[in-house]
């Protein structure tokens, strides 16, 4: 087996690939640039982009890992899931060199802690074609598919059962990880623990695009932060690609989904506002830039309360002071002016950029900060602390006179 380390956004020169690798690595991980090495043949120069985790090419093993520790990452995962309870041991913070070993301990404790009471039993919808009358029959399927005789006869009915779609979550997202190639043998034993626990529950094979919601209630509210680690774990991994009898599969979290996940939760807390009111991507709202609403905006960072009070940004990338991206500046500028707000705030995941732009000619401002994600979780909590209050400040900034009420 040969192993190799890559790391985000440095690039690891003159690999050696196969063909077949060089092609399963392109396809698993898209955000890899991969160029040609000059003057060697079968060598290539690898950069990942934001994709962290780790991938199984036949006898090569690659592991990607985050610019930032993968203890921070999994600090930044484990509080947008649940900002309440994130120090009650919901993650292992130690060190591990790998983000899918480093995943599984945490997610074990909070399926553990998930299935305390039992698993979760609630009614579900079924339709069946039965000898006896149960529920509701479905009349027009009884006819259509029985010409009207019976048995059987083809019913509806609700089932009281443990097989619902927050334990499917659960056991599928456990399979999967079972699935990968773990050097720990205790980390593989602790995910067959449950499989008594659920063995009532259907397996499901779920496309990770397309993850069943679940709304939460106070009777399932315990289970939150289990299942949405679970839907994270199901949308993270692939097993589909095959280069003739080589089965290749990945596990790949993306870091800009895991902080702007962050931001939003942690920023959502320290101000005390709702999901509704201060909703990830704009979700819930329509937000346009021109008067027709042919161009719609999906800001990541927003304060509502009947229009938009205040607007944002969140990009993981790392600038400098003098290297901020002008397209990031442009695209809070279109957000600022859609919404009629004054400033708006951009917040990078690293470098050294906190300034202000005042762009005369719109009468607006947009303010640039950074965070330093190298630091222990209660640093990047009082640095969350710090932006709340720039977030409050924005704010309560003089509206320009004339809001034509775009944003809404």
């Amino acid at each position: 087996m040969r192993h190799l380390t890559l790391h985000e956004y440095r690039t690891e020169p003159g690999t050696e690939l196969s063909v077949a690798e060089r092609d399963q690595l392109r396809e698993l991980v898209p955000s890899l640039l991969m160029t040609p090495s000059a003057g060697r043949e079968g060598c290539y120069d690898l950069r990942p982009g934001s994709h962290v985790g780790a991938v199984h090419l036949g006898s090569l093993s690659v592991a990607i890992l985050p610019k930032i520790p993968v203890s921070r990452t999994m600090f930044l995962i484990s509080y947008a899931l649940d900002p309440g309870s994130w120090t009650e041991r919901g993650f292992d913070f130690s060190e591990e060199r790998s983000l899918v070993e480093a995943i599984v301990p945490g997610f074990v404790r909070q399926v553990r802690q998930a299935l305390r009471r039992g698993p979760l039993e609630s009614y579900r919808t079924e339709e069946a074609s039965l000898n006896t009358m149960r529920g509701r029959l479905r009349v027009g399927d009884q006819l259509r598919r029985r010409y009207g005789a019976y048995p059987p006869v083809e019913v509806t009915y609700d089932e009281f059962t443990e097989d619902v779609e927050e334990n499917r979550l659960i056991k599928a997202a456990l399979h999967r990880l079972a699935r990968m190639r773990l050097r720990s043998s205790a980390a593989k034993r602790s995910l067959r623990r449950f499989d008594s626990t659920l063995e009532r529950v259907r397996l499901m094979s779920y496309d990770p695009r397309r993850l069943p919601e679940v709304r939460y209630t106070r009777l399932n509210q315990h289970y939150r932060p289990a299942v949405e680690l679970a839907k994270l774990i199901l949308r993270s991994g692939s097993f589909e690609l095959r280069h003739g009898p080589t089965r290749a599969s990945a596990f790949l979290l993306d870091m800009n989904n895991i902080f702007e996940n962050f931001v939003v939760v942690a920023l959502r807390e320290a101000l005390g506002a709702t999901e509704r009111s201060f909703p990830q991507g704009a979700r819930g709202r329509c937000l346009h830039l021109d008067g027709n609403r042919r161009i719609s905006l999906e800001p990541d960072i927003s304060w509502w309360e009947d229009t938009c009070t205040f607007v944002g940004d969140v990009k993981y990338k790392e600038v400098s002071t003098s290297g901020i991206i002008h397209s990031d500046l442009y695209q809070l500028l279109a957000y600022v002016i859609a919404c009629e707000l004054p400033g708006g705030l951009l917040i990078y995941g690293s470098g050294g950029a906190s300034t202000t732009h005042e762009v005369v000619r719109a009468g607006k401002k947009l303010e640039v900060a950074s965070m330093d994600l190298s630091k222990p979780p209660e640093s990047i909590l009082q640095q969350m602390q710090n932006l709340s209050k720039r977030v409050i400040a924005l704010r309560a900034s003089p509206a320009p006179a004339g809001r034509s009420g775009i944003a809404s």
